[in-house]
């Protein structure tokens, strides 16, 4: 380890190292806010504090989710938006979240190599994240990563996630705006997962449209559009046609996204939309902090090791005994109580 780094994970002034980190990121330092990243991405114990302090600072880049089944090009699309935001002048960060290694847990793909023309471009930094087992095709992390490129000065964070799948949605919860890549072989993947893709889709692609059926997989798409209820928004999904690897079609999509943002940013249920994606974020933290605190009792509790002995018995009833432990006022007291907080 360089010495500079070993200051960084000092204390000044007796303050904590990672406050020094923080201030570090704040002030448009990318080593620092790589090390945040990956606290963020190994739970460190004090991420929570550091999303608090910058909370605050967030809600000002824009983003946007691409998605779609493995081989549909997203990540060559990707590269391509990248430049196009660069060209305006915009700093790009960019989240891919890959499969993760069963062995380490981390990414196995690694930053994507399409998109490592821009690696040496200040205005872009690219990062990538392990799904970690987790559903909805994306890291359980993402959504911290994304707030920490914001509060660090992002103009615009693109979210690639793995693939499309009946629980691969969540980006919809994640970025202002979804984009489903497609390839005209993709029929069957359509017809399998028409109703999720449906509902998170906010601009179809089919890349690659140089292949036979790309035109019928238009003619589609736009017919499942043209069926489908959007509640109360009266956004018009459009699909497009591209070829990612030829720089073909980007610019429209370039400008659609444009007219998504500028859409939802004077759309009536705009603030609608944020407040449900507030509240989902809240019961997250509230969900992932108590089975945090309950993954520590497991080392601290012996009353709560006794919990997890009668449910290992071959004949427990695992739903009499967690009702029994949510009647234990007397421990919950403990859990809940003074100085016992999450």
């Amino acid at each position: 380890m360089q010495e500079s780094d070993k200051n960084a994970m000092s204390t000044r002034s007796g303050e904590p190292s990672y406050l020094n980190l923080l201030e570090r990121m704040q002030s448009g330092e990318k080593l620092a806010l790589a090390k945040l990243v990956t606290s963020v991405e190994n739970d460190a114990p004090f991420v929570p504090e550091i999303m608090e302090r910058i909370y605050p600072k967030t809600g000002k880049c824009y983003s946007f989710g691409v998605t779609g089944p493995p081989g549909a090009g997203k990540s060559t699309l990707v590269d391509k938006l990248i430049a196009r935001i660069r060209e305006r002048g915009q700093a790009v960060g960019v989240i891919a979240v890959d499969p993760s290694s069963p062995f380490s847990g981390g990414a196995v793909l690694g930053d994507r190599i399409r998109m490592q023309r821009h690696a040496l471009d200040e205005g872009v930094f690219i990062r990538s994240l392990g799904t970690r087992g987790t559903g909805g095709g994306l890291s359980r992390a993402t959504g911290e990563v994304l707030r920490l490129f914001d509060a660090f000065g992002m103009d615009v964070v693109i979210i690639e996630t793995v693939g499309v799948g009946q629980t691969e949605l969540d980006i919809v919860d994640i970025a202002d705006t979804t984009l489903v890549v497609l390839v005209p072989e993709s029929g069957d993947t359509v017809q399998t997962m028409k109703a999720g893709l449906m509902e998170i889709a906010d601009i179809f692609i089919v890349n690659k449209a140089d292949r036979d059926g790309a035109e019928k997989m238009v003619s589609d798409l736009k017919g499942m559009v043209a069926l489908t209820e959007y509640g109360d928004t009266d956004w018009k999904v459009p699909v497009l046609l591209s070829q990612a690897n030829q720089d073909l079609g980007i610019d429209e999509i370039y400008e659609e996204l444009g007219s998504h943002k500028a859409h939802f940013d004077t759309h009536t249920n705009s603030g609608e939309r944020k407040a449900k994606i507030r509240r989902r974020h809240f019961m997250e933290i509230l969900g992932y902090r108590f089975l945090k605190k309950l993954e520590n009792l497991e080392q601290e509790d012996e009353r709560f090791r006794n919990y997890l002995k009668q449910v290992q018995q071959e004949d427990a009833n695992p739903y009499q005994i967690a009702k029994s432990f949510f009647q234990d006022e007397d421990f919950a007291r403990e859990i809940f109580g003074t100085g016992g907080g999450l």
